[in-house]
């Protein structure tokens, strides 16, 4: 990930302000006598032939998804439902609502429903026992026990009904407009649903929001009951860049894995949905994390913080109002395009105060090749009183003149 390359793309901008806008800002002017190599033009191929019902290449920093297949398309998620409940477990925590130290009962259900007697993945939890909601966790994670998964979504909630609900509600949250959850564990049920792109969205989420509680994903083993149980992402011994995420299976789910790898300062997450075998989902995994890796390239365009303009401030205290961005400007594009970035930025052309510091007064714009790469608010940088009355009355005077019509 380029996190230092200086962004040349303001100067081509077209910024949109009246007669008292800032002029443009100019490249920097080539060093003499040095001639400037030519761009080398990197072809970009294809993404690869993934064997899966639906699929979504996302680059981690930006959220842009880089290639797919069906993805918004309802799916079922099997396991891949514990990636929501260790969400929503990681939140809770945060909150302080549990903790790693709790001691948890495994009640009937979760021992009947999750556990030995099943023919679904378990962490063999013994009825009526205490559990470290720690060791629940790394049971859930690790080994994908669904009695570990309802366990824990009965400590949180009091029922796996009520959890599931809370699922939903932080689903609704992260931006996830296409699934729906019944249940912890992923045990096959009707109206129990995501898309490719709602579990990309959930991991970048999980990735970002609790860093330590994913880290977990990464580990190979666990032990419990005297039984130990491999990580069923089998990525993990593939590519020491993998650490994560979470697999799943049942027959009609067919077998799913979402994996995130990290390469130096770039990380990519791939969701395959619906494979036909284990090796299957692994391969299309790790091929699209290597697509990813090797075609694509993650720019910071522009730096919070630091103003993009200073255009005319009318009856305030100063007379002008830096402008910037809420957060770091990054952009993915494929290797070799860089060049093809253009950034304008839509401000009105007669700002008149007061402004708040974070007040929204503009768009940047971003587009690549013409096609709209993203949208991002411009705010002010500093709060903006209005001036005394000697000033707003000078300046009514001048727009007068400016023909603004405005007092």
């Amino acid at each position: 990930m380029n996190l230092s390359r200086p962004l040349h793309i303001l100067a081509a901008a077209a910024l949109v302000f009246g007669a008292s806008a800032m002029a443009q800002q100019t490249p920097p002017k080539p060093v003499p006598n040095v001639p400037t190599p030519a761009a080398v033009q990197v072809p970009v191929p294809p993404p690869p032939d993934v064997d899966a019902k639906a699929w979504v290449l996302m680059d981690y920093a930006t959220g842009q998804v880089l290639a797919s297949k069906n993805p918004d398309m309802r799916v079922v998620p099997a396991s891949i439902t514990k990636v929501m409940t260790d969400y929503v477990i990681s939140a809770q925590i945060a909150s302080g609502k549990i903790h790693l130290t709790d001691q948890v009962n495994i009640s009937e259900h979760a021992w009947r429903a999750g556990g030995a007697g099943t023919d679904g993945s378990t962490s063999f939890l013994k009825l009526n026992s205490q559990v470290p909601l720690k060791d629940l966790l790394y049971g859930m994670i690790i080994q994908s026990g669904n009695d570990s998964a309802i366990a824990l979504a009965e400590h949180t909630a009091g029922s796996e009904d009520t959890f599931a609900s809370l699922m939903n509600a932080y689903a609704k949250q992260l931006g996830m407009v296409n699934s729906h959850f019944v249940n912890a564990s992923g045990y096959p049920v009707d109206n129990h649903y995501t898309t490719a792109h709602d579990v990309a969205i959930l991991t970048r989420a999980l990735i970002h929001d609790y860093p330590d509680d994913y880290a977990i994903s990464a580990i190979k083993e666990f032990e419990w009951n005297g039984i130990k149980q491999g990580n069923r992402n089998t990525l993990l011994w593939r590519d020491p860049t993998v650490d994560g995420v979470k697999t799943g299976h049942t027959a009609e789910a067919g077998f799913c894995l979402d994996a995130s790898a990290k390469r130096g300062d770039q990380r990519m997450i791939a969701i395959v949905m619906g494979a036909s075998s284990e090796k299957a989902r692994a391969d299309s995994a790790i091929a699209l994390l290597n697509y990813g890796f090797r075609f694509f390239e993650t720019h910071k365009l522009y730096e919070v913080g630091k103003p993009l303009a200073t255009p005319r401030l009318w009856k305030g205290e100063e007379d002008q109002l830096p402008i910037g961005v809420p957060e770091d400007v990054l952009v993915t594009v494929k290797t070799g395009d860089y060049d093809k970035l253009k950034a304008t930025m839509d401000i009105p052309s007669t700002l008149i105060a007061p402004f708040k510091k974070g007040q929204q007064v503009g768009t940047l714009h971003i587009t690549e090749d013409g096609q709209q790469v993203e949208d991002v608010p411009l705010i002010a940088m500093n709060d903006a009183p209005q001036g005394g009355f000697f000033k707003r009355l000078w300046d009514s005077i001048l727009l007068w003149f400016h023909g603004s019509g405005k007092k």
